[in-house]
């Protein structure tokens, strides 16, 4: 761990990680919960999404309006997100900001008051949002998906719940869920700019000292399964994820299956856009992913494609994947890792990213991982690694999702006898 990152472990559990950064004004700061769509149960899905809008919506000191003006009237930002195994309250302000920064979040973490009107205000929004997202084939088909890739788990359940869900979902289920999860234990406050440890030490225990103690079981565990998602809908193209169980953060094969989805997907000279969309014409779009968590893994790809190029497109993706089991070059490889690395290293120019990076790594590995450890790890895979993990995953069950005029997009069985040939 560098100088200028510094940890600190409260009595009650709260964790607190910041580094200070030369040269720049602002400080980001936020409180990174462990608690995402994997830890609720089917009845409140949605739970985490619907805390996320309501911790905005007032507390006993402040109104809804308050918050807003309070943070703006210092020029900050104010915001906050839910994935699958996290929920993030940040705020990024000036350096003579980060009082105010730090007493809002606290404020709205521990002492919200979810009045009646402002939870069905908020829950109308969040109804428009799913709909808003039914609407939009190029987003719905991620969430298609992943209920296909982890059927019947709270891995694959969206993030956003469901209608029904989040139309019934009563006050009372928000406040339990808040008070079974929102401890100290499960939670990181990370701040990282133009700050001083001491400090931000100094107003969190000031202003997250009402956090209660909370002892939630763990989540239920990953257990991927794949399967076949299609859905005909009249639209202009079809939108398809192909995809295959990977890795998680911990595994060995990490940093080569990111490296596997840099190469082969992951920009304007990779395969798959050099080989379908600038040789065949077959897509606008096309690009891969490697989605860790923190018990496995996800790999895909997406395509949105014409009706009549799918019957061709899928094909040629699945001679590219598995073209890359045993065929990867010194050169792709390299420069694979020298987008990864640039990456990372751009990243860290951003308080906000390097905020959430510092929050990641205390979650999932339990300590600061030093940015030289990532680079030498990144460095040191081999093409025998690539090619491990693409044969890990494309040899695995795959799933598809298929979302438009997806009538000419090949079945499962014709997918997996291609990847087995």
């Amino acid at each position: 761990m560098s100088d200028a990152v510094r940890l600190t472990r409260l009595p009650s559990g709260l964790t607190i990680v910041s580094e200070t950064m030369p040269r720049v004004e602002t400080v980001s700061i936020g409180a990174y919960v462990a608690a995402g769509t994997r830890h609720e149960s089917a009845a409140e899905n949605g739970v985490s999404h619907f805390l996320e809008h309501m911790a905005f919506k007032g507390t006993d000191r402040r109104s809804a309006a308050d918050i807003a003006r309070e943070i703006e009237n210092v020029g900050g930002h104010l915001n906050a997100y839910t994935s699958r195994e996290n929920t993030a309250y940040y705020c990024k302000v000036l350096k003579e900001d980060v009082g105010l920064a730090a007493d809002i979040i606290g404020d709205i973490l521990t002492h919200s008051t979810f009045v009646p009107e402002e939870l069905e205000r908020e829950r109308g929004v969040i109804l428009q949002e799913i709909g808003q997202a039914n609407d939009t084939p190029d987003d719905i088909i991620f969430d298609h998906f992943q209920l296909t890739a982890f059927p019947g788990q709270p891995m694959g359940r969206p993030t956003l719940g469901t209608e029904e869900v989040i139309g019934g979902m009563k006050r009372e289920a928000l406040t339990g869920y808040m008070r079974h999860h929102y401890g100290p234990e499960r939670m990181v406050i990370a701040a990282a700019g133009a700050v001083e440890h001491e400090a931000v030490v100094d107003l969190v225990q000031r202003h997250f000292a009402d956090l209660p103690q909370v002892a939630p079981p763990p989540p239920e565990a990953a257990r991927y399964v794949g399967g076949e998602f299609r859905e005909e809908r009249d639209l202009d193209q079809v939108h398809i994820v192909l995809g295959f169980p990977s890795t998680g953060y911990k595994d060995r094969l990490h940093y080569p299956s990111m490296l596997l989805s840099t190469l082969l997907g992951g920009g304007m000279s990779s395969r798959l856009f050099q080989e379908i969309r600038e040789k065949r014409g077959l897509v606008y779009s096309i690009y891969s992913f490697a989605h860790p968590f923190e018990d496995g893994g996800l790999f895909a790809v997406y395509a949105g494609t014409g009706e009549k190029e799918a019957e061709e497109l899928v094909p040629v993706t699945l001679e590219e994947l598995r073209k890359v089991q045993t065929d990867v070059t010194r050169d792709e490889l390299d420069r694979a890792k020298a987008q990864l690395r640039a990456s990372l290293l751009m990243s860290l120019e951003s308080t906000g990213s390097r905020t959430e990076q510092l929050a990641r790594q205390i979650q999932v590995h339990g300590r600061i991982i030093p940015i030289e450890e990532t680079k030498a790890k990144i460095a040191a895979v081999t093409i025998e690694e690539v090619q491990e993990a693409a044969r890990a995953a494309f040899r695995g069950a795959p799933t598809l999702a298929a979302l438009g005029p997806a009538g000419r997009v090949p079945g499962l069985p014709q997918i997996a006898e291609r990847l087995a040939a």
